[in-house]
């Protein structure tokens, strides 16, 4: 229930952006805020940005479209604004999310990418998905996709870990000449949650530099964290479920950092990843 509440909470802040995932388990609670939403006349279907993403034990072309299927009446809706493959590494198909052997070791499947973006450019060309995407590649996977013989439509985005502590200089200049949207997920660094996350890092929002800045625009470390983001063109999706984080983290647009402070801040980046994906 928390989940509902916070996305009626953003879409009443202005937030119009809502990044999902099958594998968030909670994609029937996202739906049901904005379809309650679109009832109170707050919004309409169009209004609203969403993205959906492509598990790994989906990459068979036969199942890209029955998964997106999948969610669309999990969501109950027609289509996602977005949709786009998660990781660029495929586990075995099934009913486990996270299939392992009997030692524990998640069993993985082999796979063609360029297969699974042509089912994935089919969702398009079906109306299901508006556009499409992905997540966590790299130059190498990107350029697998961008050279593919026949392409039809080229990923308009590519969902990276983004932040202070991981700028990703390289990728963000590559995608930019590719046309390609960087979106930053944990952008305020993550939770200290030992099961997913490498807390040896420091925490992003602790940061001297972070907190300096934000005294100076009266903004906390978080707003100035995101606002460095959003001006280096980078598309952030900070997660939260306080109410008041939520609303905090919209009001970023009432001000600017100087050229000076966008250099101070990207000389933070200790190429450190949160979250290491060690699956």
């Amino acid at each position: 229930g928390s989940c509902l509440e916070s996305v009626k909470i953003a879409i009443d802040a202005g937030y119009r952006h809502i990044d999902g995932a099958f594998v968030y388990y909670n994609e029937h609670e996202v739906g049901q805020a904005i379809r309650e939403k679109i009832a109170e006349g707050r919004i309409k279907r169009e209004d609203i940005f969403y993205c959906g993403k492509l598990w790994n034990t989906c990459h068979p072309p036969e199942l890209v479209r029955p998964t997106l299927e999948k969610t669309l009446k999990i969501l109950q809706l027609d289509y996602v604004d977005l949709y786009i493959i998660e990781l660029p590494m495929a586990f075995k198909p099934g009913d486990a999310i996270y299939p392992k052997d009997e030692n524990g070791k998640i069993i993985y499947h082999e796979t063609d990418l360029c297969a699974t973006w042509e089912a994935m450019e089919a969702c398009k060309d079906a109306g299901l998905a508006k556009s499409i995407g992905v997540s966590n590649f790299n130059r190498r996977q990107l350029e697998m996709i961008l050279n593919k013989p026949g392409l039809k439509y080229k990923p308009v985005s590519n969902q990276v870990e983004c932040h202070p502590y991981f700028t990703q200089p390289k990728l963000l200049e590559f995608c930019r000449q590719h046309d390609i949207v960087i979106v930053g997920y944990s952008p305020l660094g993550t939770s200290r949650d030992e099961t997913w996350v490498n807390v040896s890092s420091p925490p992003l929002l602790k940061d001297p530099v972070l907190n300096a800045i934000g005294k100076k625009y009266n903004k906390t470390a978080a707003q100035v964290a995101l606002r460095f983001s959003i001006q280096r063109g980078v598309v952030v999706i900070p997660k939260s479920f306080n109410p008041q984080r939520i609303r905090e983290n919209f009001q970023i647009f009432d001000f600017s950092l100087t050229e000076k402070e966008m250099e101070e801040i990207k000389g933070l980046n200790k190429n450190v990843r949160y979250v290491e994906l060690l699956m």
